[in-house]
């Protein structure tokens, strides 16, 4: 009956009509319709107004009272215009999620009545409780006071008839309880660090953004089959179920055709992320049955993060109209490919220069060079950092399998930005100075146009590999707030780039000090300029010095742990461990130094990753040990008493002799359940009793490093004996809906 259940519901959401609203209207005509974006603040505010936001947006000009006001006023009005009637400070506590409390616009007017406002204060400036949020001991909940603040640089958007407005989140003494603040100063501090060593290749440039472009994966499963596992339903993957004997295995699923509910899904979403201002760009099967990919046009690095904490919450919404449920855990199924969310990352100057793009000319080149080198040097020097801003106890589960990168952090470049960085390292300065771009390609096929040769290939066993004109971070996890890995990554490569200036500048002192030196004449050809030749004196040694990072090869293979060891990465496997590496003096110190985060901050920040890796495998342990005593072990003994009334009804039927032959595979059966389920109730009994231990630990630091080392090997032991009892137990007697059943969608 249980099976059959399972297979109802899924028709039933199969033969269902599809309800996807659509605008009747091209995509470019209802971008941004649910967002006040430039377009709707020229319309809405007066025109001083809206040059005022211009400044504050693209320069950081600071916001007074009378322009907020103004602006607030404008906003309510299109707000309004569109049905609004609350509106809510959203925002990105240290949850992984988002967050936000909704107030409607009426206020008393004073003669028994309501009016409708919204002032420039509240559009600003909110005060939630801080209390209940993870603080790592920042606010106590006595001292619950927090605000939210206005970003005005991620436009305020709608969702159903609320007005949503992202902000900052910090506490009443001004440290950060949030992704977004230190993320702002991040990006804040690589814009003046990047634009200070352009100035050496273009005294023009004024601004260098940071971009992003997300990949999200995700698996859809029906809705009926996700709330018959309580597993899935509690912790976002399965803590059991045998593999099916068709999976990934036949390739037949990746860039397959998508199926027609989920196509639908699809629409829909695209629908309402276009209409939010999420320039959806790809979607398609990914390797694993049931696994799907959606990705955008690449954004500013504050807003695609916003965009994609948008995303997940509008996507999980959507999906349940079509009967589906969204898995965004990075490893909801043993044995097939976990989902990621790849970030590609690069950077940009306001004139319209990808700076780890090749370009044309000597000089173009060599800031090639420099902005990849001195990213290098970034991940480098904190490669255990990095490692540490993506991982968590969901996202261990998928690091170094199916096709995931392993938890080592390592670059891979490519034959070709390889062999020029080994040039600029041996060769003289004239030659590296004639460097050429990227070459001409034609085919011998007439159909296609010429093609430009990527500088590289892909290595998918790169956590951060080079693709061309950006680096692709692909160790993020798919439930991950990519924030995390932006912060730390646009920190590290600031400091990289802050030590890079400080270092040239010194070498251009000492090339103009030495008495054989002669100024450059006008019209001088570069290559005798003492500014090149100190770019590429440090270059050099940076080069030799990030080595260690470049790795090529299969980051699977034993050989690679045992070699990154030797080159001095941080090869810790360890959650818990991991994490302390944003504690480190290293870290501490860039940080600081470039006002992205106190070490009070970091200290907190760490406090709320080992409680929440605690809690999560706490959870885990409960439901694990919930399904094995009161789901599993109660059908395997009753399927094992029906077993036993076969034996005897053939005892009863047959002579001794034929009896016992006929029953011998039933007997074999009874025995092997009862040695599982016993060995399943100690097992269980071990886990209690290792969780029970553990949480008498106080410091919260060693109490997860206790829950990762003794209490989380048990589910492995556990589930083995489980899934070898859903391969005997009766497949209509069995409590879950099995893999075969959740990984193909009809």
């Amino acid at each position: 009956m249980e099976t059959l259940r399972f297979q109802v519901v899924g028709e039933a959401f199969k033969k269902k009509p599809l309800d996807v609203e659509t605008p009747g209207e091209r995509p470019a005509k209802y971008f941004g319709r649910k967002v006040f974006n430039r377009e709707k603040m020229y319309k809405y505010l007066p025109k001083d107004v809206y040059e005022k936001m211009v400044e504050v947006m693209d320069n950081g000009a600071r916001l007074d009272r009378e322009v907020a006001d103004a602006v607030a006023s404008g906003m309510k009005q299109w707000a309004m215009e569109n049905g609004v009637t609350h509106y809510t400070h959203w925002f990105q506590p240290l949850t992984e999620g988002t967050a936000e409390k909704h107030d409607s616009f009426i206020e008393h007017d004073g003669k028994g009545g309501m009016v409708e406002e919204f002032s420039g204060k509240l559009l600003v400036q909110q005060e939630p409780d801080a209390s209940s949020f993870p603080s790592g001991g920042i606010r106590s909940t006595f001292e619950a006071r927090g605000y939210s603040a206005w970003d005005p640089t991620s436009p305020v958007f709608i969702i159903d008839d609320t007005l949503c407005i992202p902000t900052v989140f910090i506490s009443y003494t001004g440290e950060a309880l949030d992704y977004k603040a230190p993320l702002l100063r991040a990006l804040h501090a690589v814009n003046v660090a990047a634009t200070d060593v352009c100035h050496y290749f273009d005294p023009s440039v004024k601004k260098v953004t940071s971009n992003l472009g997300w990949e999200q994966e995700y698996f859809l499963v029906d809705e009926g089959l996700y709330s018959a596992r309580p597993d899935l339903l509690l912790t976002g993957r399965t803590l059991m179920g045998h593999d099916s004997a068709k999976n990934q295995q036949m390739d037949d699923h990746y860039f397959g055709a998508i199926p027609e509910r989920v196509a639908a899904f699809m629409r829909e979403l695209e629908i309402q992320a276009l209409q939010l201002g999420i320039p959806c760009k790809t979607r398609h099967n990914e390797v694993a049955p049931n696994q799907f990919e959606l990705a955008p046009i690449f954004e500013e690095t504050n807003l695609a993060v916003d965009h994609n904490m948008l995303l997940m919450s509008v996507m999980k919404r959507v999906a349940r109209k079509h009967g589906f449920r969204v898995l965004l855990h990075e490893k909801p199924f043993d044995g097939i490919n976990g989902s990621g969310k790849h970030n590609n990352w690069s950077l940009s100057t306001d004139n319209g220069v990808l700076l780890h793009a090749p370009g044309k000319t000597a000089e173009q080149n060599l800031r090639f060079a420099t902005f990849i080198v001195e990213t290098l040097m970034g991940v480098w020097r904190h490669n255990g950092l990095l490692k540490a801003s993506i991982m968590s106890a969901t996202n261990a589960h998928r690091l170094g399998a199916n096709e995931a990168p392993p938890a080592i952090i390592s670059s891979f470049l490519g034959k070709q930005v390889s062999e020029l960085l080994d040039h600029i390292e041996r060769a003289d300065v004239d030659d590296i100075l004639a460097m050429a771009g990227k070459q001409g390609m034609k085919m011998d096929i007439p159909e296609i146009p010429e093609l430009f040769i990527d500088n590289t290939d892909r290595n998918r066993t790169s956590p951060f590999a080079f693709t061309g004109n950006r680096f692709e971070f692909r160790a993020v996890g798919s439930e991950a707030n990519c924030a995390s890995a932006m912060i730390a990554l646009n920190s590290a490569v600031a400091e990289a780039l802050v030590s890079f200036k400080q270092r040239v500048d010194q070498r251009i002192a000492e090339i103009k000090e030495d008495p054989m030196f002669a100024p450059v004449a006008d019209g001088e050809p570069s290559a005798h300029n003492p500014v090149m030749h100190a770019i590429i004196d440090i270059l050099r040694q940076d080069i030799k010095a990030c080595k260690p990072i470049r790795f090529d090869g299969n980051g699977y293979s034993d050989e690679w742990v045992l070699e990154a060891r030797k080159r001095g990465l941080d090869v810790e496997k360890s959650c818990p461990k991991i994490f302390e590496r944003y504690l480190d003096d290293s870290s501490v110190q860039m940080f600081e130094s470039l006002g992205v985060m106190t070490r009070k901050e970091l200290e907190a920040r760490n406090e709320v990753k080992w409680e929440t890796y605690t809690k999560k495998i706490q959870i885990e342990a409960r439901v694990l040990g919930d399904l094995s005593m009161n789901h599993i072990i109660p059908v395997a003994t009753r399927y094992q008493t029906q077993l036993l009334k076969n034996v005897e009804n053939m005892a009863e039927v047959f002579p001794v002799d034929k009896a016992e032959k006929l029953s011998a595979r039933n007997l074999k059966l009874i025995e092997e359940i009862a040695e599982r389920t016993s060995a399943i109730e100690k097992g269980v009994e071990d886990l209690v009793n290792a969780r029970k231990l553990a949480n008498k630990i106080a410091d919260e630091h060693q109490k997860a490093i206790d829950y990762h080392d003794k209490v989380e090997p048990k589910f492995d032991e556990i589930r083995y004996q489980i899934d070898k009892l859903e391969l005997i137990v009766d497949d209509s007697l069995w409590p879950l809906p099995k893999y075969r059943e959740l990984l193909f969608i009809r």
